[in-house]
């Protein structure tokens, strides 16, 4: 059968790519699956950046407007780092994600390498479950100027800094006073980041499709501090109080020293990022394969 799709970006997991037999893997394994595509008639862009760290001249090469542009389906080789960074990228073009998992979890690249072939071949032709996953649009805020803004799709982290001691955040949600916490810090978390740094901090399990945030506390002082789940269609506002070094952390991408007053506001994204999965993919089927739910 004919692919849906005529032109398929490629990305890998880069990063780690070095002088040992395990760059040369990841580089055999991407053109591997480059001349798969091609075989199914798609032509084949490889990500600049892949291409560039991982040496590959075979292809053409396009930035991620470039593949915004140009491609009709991202497919994803790597872990869920790899993933995040791309979708991230991706989000306000509409591309749709494949992800083959070369990572250690993979909640969002659920292809196995080993036999990605028989399970990406019928998705290219149709037969696929289409998932929307939201973002968060966080902004920081100084003496009324915004100073920095960026997307996330797993979380804000607000921290306290490296020297001993906690963080005095004052939370607010549209407009109405939560709470000032003292602890180490607080994780404003997508439902995809649920199974993340939220997860480890004591949240709960979200199913993606839910339209909320989870408002996370690490280490409270006050144990009464708990997570609370929030609707996504929420403002939150938070400011450091108190507290040396604060950081804030919007999935890979981080701001040191924060100041006393500084104001973290976050709300929706307009953008959100499209997974395609294989037929009859089930969330729950993710959860308990990978957090070994039910394994003797």
């Amino acid at each position: 059968m004919k692919s849906l799709f005529h032109h398929a970006a490629l990305v890998g997991k880069y990063q780690a790519v070095s002088s040992g037999s395990g760059g040369a893997l990841s580089r055999q394994t991407l053109h591997r699956i480059g001349e798969f595509l091609m075989g199914l008639g798609l032509e084949v862009s490889l990500e600049a950046y892949t291409a560039t760290n991982m040496n590959l001249n075979d292809y053409n090469r396009l930035n991620v407007a470039g593949i915004g542009k140009n491609c009709d389906v991202c497919i994803v080789v790597g872990g869920d780092g790899t993933m995040l960074g791309i979708a991230r990228q991706l989000a306000r073009y509409g591309v749709p994600l494949i992800g083959i998992n070369q990572g250690r979890l993979g909640f969002m690249t659920d292809i196995p390498l080993l036999n990605f072939e028989t399970i990406l071949r019928p998705m290219l032709e149709g037969h696929f479950t289409e998932e929307r996953r939201s973002l968060i649009q966080a902004r920081v805020w100084r003496d009324g100027h915004c100073f920095f803004s960026a997307e996330a799709m797993n979380d804000v982290v607000v921290n306290r800094g490296g020297t001993a001691g906690m963080v005095e955040l004052r939370v607010e949600v549209d407009g109405h006073f939560v709470a000032n916490q003292r602890a180490d810090g607080l994780i404003i978390s997508t439902p995809t980041g649920a199974t993340a740094y939220s997860l480890s901090a004591g949240g709960p399990l979200m199913h993606p499709s839910i339209p909320g945030w989870v408002l996370v506390p690490i280490a409270p002082h006050t144990l009464s501090n708990r997570p609370i789940v929030l609707a996504n269609t929420s403002e939150v506002a938070i400011e450091i109080i108190a507290g040396r070094d604060a950081s804030a952390n919007f999935d890979m991408q981080s701001l040191a020293s924060l100041w006393h007053g500084d104001r973290i506001v976050v709300t929706r994204s307009e953008h959100e990022a499209r997974f395609l999965h294989p037929e009859g993919w089930s969330y729950f089927d993710t959860l308990r394969q990978k957090l070994y739910w039910n394994a003797e």
